[in-house]
């Protein structure tokens, strides 16, 4: 096994995991045949190599960011260099390098279009490598998951 890889029980850790990140590790340890201390060390390991990242998902709308939306936005230039001055806009949650349609795709969450209006006016339409911008407002979230990697 490589660095990178994970092994049965690490998948199965990381399966209970995205089920409810809050499990005690006596419990962790059980449902995957380790020892409370063992499931620790597993999850500290895991966490350590980036392998899983344990946080609080916030619902958005229920926070006071009803609007989201995904902007496809095409550059002149390197595309590296765009997508880092994006990542460091707190509202920006996920900046991407794409190919296809958009160079960077980036998801936003507003309080309101106002909002929405002014984080592009000032965060991307100010780069002077950005060519042009498309906002997909989003009307009803269907899917959002984070159970992915172990099956």
């Amino acid at each position: 096994m490589t660095g990178n890889e994970i092994d049965d029980i690490d998948k199965g850790i990381v399966r209970a995991l995205q089920s409810d990140g809050r499990l005690a590790y006596s419990h962790l340890g059980s449902m995957v045949g380790l020892s409370e201390a063992a499931a620790r060390q597993r999850v500290h390991r895991l966490t350590e190599r980036g392998v899983i990242q344990i946080v609080a998902v916030a619902d958005p709308v229920k926070i006071g960011l009803p609007v989201q939306a995904m902007i496809g936005i095409n550059v002149d230039g390197d595309t590296g260099v765009v997508a880092e001055k994006l990542a460091a806009v707190e509202q920006f949650e996920y900046v991407v390098i794409a190919a296809g349609r958009y160079d960077i795709l980036v998801e936003v969450v507003c309080a309101d279009s106002d909002d929405l209006l002014r984080v592009v006016n000032e965060h991307v339409r100010t780069i002077p490598t950005v060519r042009g911008t498309e906002i997909l407002t989003y009307l009803k979230l269907v899917k959002e998951s984070y159970d992915f990697g172990t099956g």
